[in-house]
């Protein structure tokens, strides 16, 4: 809506994960560094951790991205909520595995045969996991067994499990630890700091098309912007859309504090420091306070 007034050739604050949006922090790039090394070195399970919010899916596009570029079969799961059947399944269709793709015989028959020939051909195959602190048990539990597929090279299956913080602490139970002894790798997303979430607003600007002249958003705003979405991508983002759908109605070229109070105010947000924030505290003291 507001693209043409601000001369952009695409929303460049959309939620949607494009990697070609992807700003390469000092933590992002490391964590994609890893990754891929994972994926060539062979070495089984890494598992990608952040808050929501912080770009986990966007690192897995970015991932997928030079998979398929260098043509190394994959599979990727996106709806973590399914039992083990289902998940036996959706690697059937997404490996496009030759097999009665709702037998788990079958598909692990047929997955070890495409292993097999993967091996050969001196390639792997990768399997993603993404929102896996939702996988049940017993998932879980044959993922690890997935895991012990190897020779004397390395594993035939490359795992990746990402994310919420409450995956680690699921890994951390008793019954996981055998799953939790084999991961190799551990990358973990914090939110960005104030220096990162400024050059995060103005690498997306440039991205969409923004001159670089163009004052958009005052320095003074970015760091308003930093302290009130507490360094999340994700909140940035849908801070900086709806303060451009702002700008665009009061048919102004530059963002204000006062239009980001309106905002922060209709998304219901709360940051420390907030009035809301504040209101909350105060009543949970009130109602902690003996009489």
């Amino acid at each position: 809506m507001y693209n043409a007034f601000f001369g952009f050739s695409e929303s460049p604050f959309s939620l949607s994960p494009d990697p070609a949006f992807f700003y390469r922090s000092e933590q992002h790039e490391e964590a994609l560094a890893n990754l891929i090394y994972g994926v060539q070195a062979r070495k089984g399970f890494i598992v990608l951790s952040g808050e929501v919010g912080t770009g986990k899916t966007t690192m897995l596009e970015c991932l997928r991205d030079y998979l398929e570029s260098q043509y190394i079969e994959f599979a990727f799961i996106f709806n973590s909520r399914i039992s083990v059947e289902q998940f036996f399944e959706m690697i059937a269709y997404d490996l496009d595995l030759a097999c009665t793709r709702t037998s788990k015989t079958e598909v692990l028959f047929a997955l070890n045969e495409l292993l097999m020939e993967q091996t050969q051909d001196g390639r792997t195959v990768v399997l993603i996991v993404d929102e896996a602190h939702n996988l049940e048990w017993e998932v879980l539990e044959e993922i690890r067994l997935l895991g012990n597929l190897e020779n004397r090279n390395g594993k035939l299956l490359q795992i990746i499990l990402a994310g919420q913080p409450e995956l680690d602490r699921k890994l951390d139970a008793p019954n996981l630890r055998q799953l939790k002894q084999r991961i190799v790798l551990r990358c973990n997303l914090q939110p960005f700091t104030l220096r990162d979430a400024v050059e995060y607003m103005q690498s997306r600007l440039g991205r969409a098309g923004a001159p670089p002249e163009q004052n958009i958003f005052p320095e003074q705003l970015m760091a308003e912007i930093h302290l009130r979405s507490q360094g999340i991508p994700r909140v940035i983002n849908a801070l900086c859309d709806n303060l451009l759908l702002t700008a665009f109605a009061m048919e102004t070229k530059v963002c204000t504090v006062e239009m980001l109070d309106e905002v922060c105010h209709d998304m219901r947000l709360e940051w420390p420091g907030s009035r809301r924030t504040r209101s909350r505290i105060s009543d949970e003291s009130y109602e902690r306070t003996p009489y």
